[in-house]
Parts: structure tokens; C-alpha cells; sequence
């Protein structure tokens, strides 16, 4: 995955076109602008896309800039985190949905309901492309749900901007373009109603496709509003896949014999594991799985550059000893949470094509 263009290029080379220090066009997307906005729609897919896309005239209208993917694991929490900090996982260290807490007693952070014993910015410590873009003399403005303002997530991840809260779309589409008027300006707002009806229904189903009518509707009303010469750029955190297989770990099985702690999402579990049954517990698990999950030891992880080639001190913390990503759509359940796991049609935070695979649109 490590070549292919992602969320960390993408920001560089948005904030390099806003001429902001020390980052690169890697996408190439030509001379500097004065005003670039990117709508991030969670849970939006390339592959949904393809599938749906033609429902909504706005999706004809747009032109598709390159095919992005989200790093591993294709999770909210460390999807934004790399657009944020324009670093891959390895770096940022936001490596899952629950990670545990290093030399706490076995204590899981939710990065998205976050940990009040844990500090946001010592957590995630690079500066954010949002912060350094503010050094450099850009409006940078964060339009989003109310709810989200001064929550751990947004301090760790997307900190240094102007955050503005907005509910609903005519809200959220008037607070972009009024913030779009300074000169030179950035904007990034963010839509989770179609991750929701995904976790919820499923991709495809009516509520699903409800949900994508809000998103076209928002990014009409956006790119009808914002100044001229506004660059829009449309893509989400990752896709997801409509799970009919599931697997509860412990139940008819002995995989938690050694386990201390379980941690990640179904489609992206960090297992932590007891000191001296690291080797056994992967090789318990592999031969267990076989072919239907890709189990990695840490030492694996960080060799397949599954969190980027770089990882740092933090980031090795925090990491589970065993890694286990399910193939096809089977999901890995935590017993302590079979009801909220198996409850949810939609998931995402593996490595299949339709969590990967995210657009990148465009209004030029």
C-alpha cells in the first residue's frame, strides 16, 4: 500500500498549493491557489461510489482527481489523523479505533470518545498541517458537528484551526463559504451520516442511500456557495464492507488463553498478548484462522510497513502484539461486546479493495 498516494499526500500537496513550508505536491495538483476546501464524507468508498454515485447528478458533475487509499488500519480515527498531520500511522501513532494505553493498568483510549487522563497533544505530538498553515499566515477554518468541538480527537489530530460548529447542511455548507472569504483561506468540514447508516443498515440500503442523497446534496450546496476560484475537493477515510460472517473470539475456541487485553475494531484487532506468549499466541492464531485472517506479530507489522515505514517509540507502544486482520467480510467479535459488534451490517478498518479504495473529486 506504502506506494500508492493516500490522505497524507493529499494534504501536503493541498497546503504546498497554499504555500505552506516544508510540504510537497506529491499529487501534483498544479500552481498555488488562494482558497481549497476538502469535504471529507466518512464511509464513503470508491467502490460504493462506482455503485451508487449515478443516482445523484452531483457525482457526474465532479471530476475524479486520482484514486486515494486509507492506510491501514482504514479507520475514522487514523484516517483523519493522517490527513491532519500529513504523516502515515507509523508517525502520528493514532493507530486504531481502541489502542491501549501504554504503562496504564491494561486501560483501552477510544480516540473518538478520547480518555481525559490523556493528554490530546502529548498523545499525538506532530504538529498539524493545519497549525503550521496557520504559521504561515492561512485562514484555516474546521467546519464540523458542534459536538465534535474541543473533544480529544480534534485536539490530537485536527488542532490549530478556527473550529466553527455546524448541524445540518445548510448550516455547515454557509459556515464553509463565509469562511472562505479571507484570502488565502482553507476549509475542512466533515460529514458522518453515511458511516452511520453503513454501521447501521448497510451499504446500499435505504437508509444508506438516504444518507448519500444528504452528502450530494451538501456538496451541491457547498460548491454553489463558496467564493470563485475555490478549489473543492471531495474524499472520505475509508470504505466498508457489509459483513455476513463472524467469528467470536473465545467462544468454541482458545485464542484469549494468553490474551491480556483486545483492542482495534473487528476488521482491525490489536491483541494484546502475555509477556514470553507472543510467538505462541501468533502461531495459535494463524493455525487456527489459516487463510481467513492475515495475522501479523509486531515485529511483522512493523516489517510489511503496515503502519508506514517509520514507526516511532509511541507508535510501537501502543501497537498490539498480534495483529489480525479478516479477509473477505468475516469480522473478529470481542465477547464483551457481541451485541453492539454483531449488531452492526457495515464495517471497515481492513485491507480489502472496498475499505482501501477512496475517491478524490474535484470541482475543477
Amino acid at each position: 500500500m506504502s506506494n500508492r498516494f493516500g490522505l497524507s499526500h493529499l494534504t501536503n500537496s493541498i497546503f504546498n498549493s497554499l504555500s505552506t513550508p516544508q510540504t510537497t505536491d506529491y499529487l501534483n495538483l498544479g500552481p498555488a491557489q488562494q482558497r481549497e476546501c476538502i469535504i471529507l464524507i466518512d464511509g464513503m468508498g470508491q467502490d460504493a461510489l462506482d455503485m451508487y454515485g449515478d443516482q445523484f447528478i452531483i457525482f457526474s458533475q465532479l471530476t475524479s482527481q486520482a484514486k486515494l487509499i486509507a492506510n491501514f488500519p482504514s479507520t475514522t480515527a487514523t484516517s483523519l489523523s493522517t490527513l491532519g498531520t500529513g504523516v502515515l500511522p507509523g508517525v502520528h501513532g493514532m493507530l486504531g479505533y481502541t489502542i491501549r494505553v501504554p504503562r496504564s493498568d491494561n486501560r483501552l483510549l477510544n480516540a473518538l470518545k478520547w480518555d481525559e487522563r490523556v493528554d490530546p497533544v502529548m498523545w499525538q505530538k506532530t504538529p498539524t498541517l493545519f497549525e503550521r498553515a496557520v504559521m504561515a499566515g492561512v485562514c484555516v477554518t474546521h467546519v464540523a458537528a458542534k459536538r465534535y468541538e474541543g473533544s480529544g480527537f480534534t485536539q490530537a489530530a485536527l488542532r490549530g484551526a478556527n473550529y466553527v460548529g455546524a448541524n445540518g447542511i445548510d448550516e455547515m455548507a454557509t459556515a464553509v463559504a463565509n469562511a472562505l472569504k479571507p484570502q488565502p483561506s482553507f476549509v475542512y468540514t466533515y460529514l458522518n451520516t453515511l458511516d452511520a447508516a453503513g454501521h447501521n443498515d448497510g451499504v446500499g440500503s435505504d437508509k444508506w442511500l438516504t444518507a448519500l442523497q444528504q452528502v450530494a446534496e451538501l456538496i451541491t450546496k457547498i460548491i454553489s456557495m463558496v467564493p470563485a476560484g475555490t478549489r473543492v475537493w471531495i474524499t472520505s477515510d475509508h470504505g466498508m464492507v457489509n459483513s455476513t460472517e463472524q467469528s467470536v473470539l473465545g467462544l468454541d475456541n482458545q485464542l484469549l488463553e494468553n490474551v491480556t487485553l483486545i483492542g482495534g475494531e473487528p476488521r482491525a484487532r490489536h491483541i494484546y498478548v502475555k509477556a514470553g506468549a507472543e510467538d505462541e499466541t501468533v502461531l495459535q492464531w494463524r493455525e487456527f484462522y489459516k487463510e481467513q485472517v492475515q495475522i501479523f506479530s509486531k515485529a511483522d507489522a512493523v516489517g510489511a510497513n503496515l503502519f508506514g515505514e517509520v514507526v516511532s517509540e509511541d507508535a510501537m507502544d501502543r501497537m498490539g502484539d498480534l495483529i489480525a486482520i479478516p479477509n473477505n467480510d468475516l469480522i473478529l467479535v470481542d465477547p464483551a461486546r457481541v451485541r453492539e459488534e454483531t449488531g452492526m451490517v457495515g464495517h471497515h478498518g481492513g485491507v480489502t479493495e472496498i475499505e482501501i479504495n477512496i475517491p478524490l473529486l474535484t470541482n475543477k
